[in-house]
């Protein structure tokens, strides 16, 4: 005896046992008896929307930093632009502090009420650096071999900058050093570096 269902969905059989009866489904609804040994990764569902970074109010163009973190921390450098990546661009100028052209985080940064004239850069050249390919590091031929195993202890060789780079860095530094150089004490200030000593308060500090 057998009972059909939709049309769709294959037929399941009716069976008696004894005085009751049980109804046994058709062989393609019955559970899987093999399952894979791995569980199969499904993507993760991501909830949340990536929003554009929102940068401080007191962060803009022609701002004075006292960055926090990295090699240069302690330095004061300028603000150029907000990079779509979320980070800043900065320079020191090179000539006045040795901080080159680079990307900060705006988390590890000190905005000061001290402003530089950012008249007569170069829009082009700030425009390329700050492009999202131009900090990325050149993939080098020379492979690790014998002679470079026999030379370890040996003074390692400098890098050499890019001469792109170092024309961008003069570039936008021309026009800067011109403007700083108008201001009194405004070269000495950004030569100097920041630091807190003991009994300092940096909270009543005005920056």
């Amino acid at each position: 005896m057998s009972a059909t269902q939709g049309s769709d969905q294959p037929a399941s059989k009716t069976k008696k046992f004894g005085k009751g009866e049980r109804e046994i489904p058709h062989h393609t609804q019955k559970a899987k008896k093999f399952y894979p040994a791995e569980d199969e990764s499904k993507p993760k569902k991501v909830r949340k929307s990536i929003k554009p970074a929102r940068p401080r109010a007191s962060l803009t163009p022609g701002t004075v930093l006292i960055l926090l973190a990295g090699r240069f921390r302690g330095k004061r450098v300028i603000l150029l632009k907000h990079l779509p990546q979320g980070v800043l661009l900065v320079t020191g100028p090179y000539k006045i502090n040795g901080v080159p052209l680079r990307r900060v985080n705006a988390r590890y940064v000190i905005a000061t009420s001290v402003k530089v004239d950012l008249k007569g850069i170069d829009d082009k050249t700030v425009e390329k650096v700050g492009e999202e390919g131009y900090f990325t590091r050149e993939k080098k031929d020379d492979k690790v071999g014998e002679e470079a195993f026999f030379k370890q202890g040996e003074k390692p060789e400098k890098k050499k900058v890019a001469s792109a780079r170092a024309d961008d860095q003069k570039a936008v530094d021309k026009a800067l050093l011109t403007n700083i150089k108008k201001e009194s004490m405004l070269l000495e200030y950004l030569r100097s570096t920041f630091s807190l000593r003991s009994g300092d308060r940096p909270h009543e500090m005005k920056w």
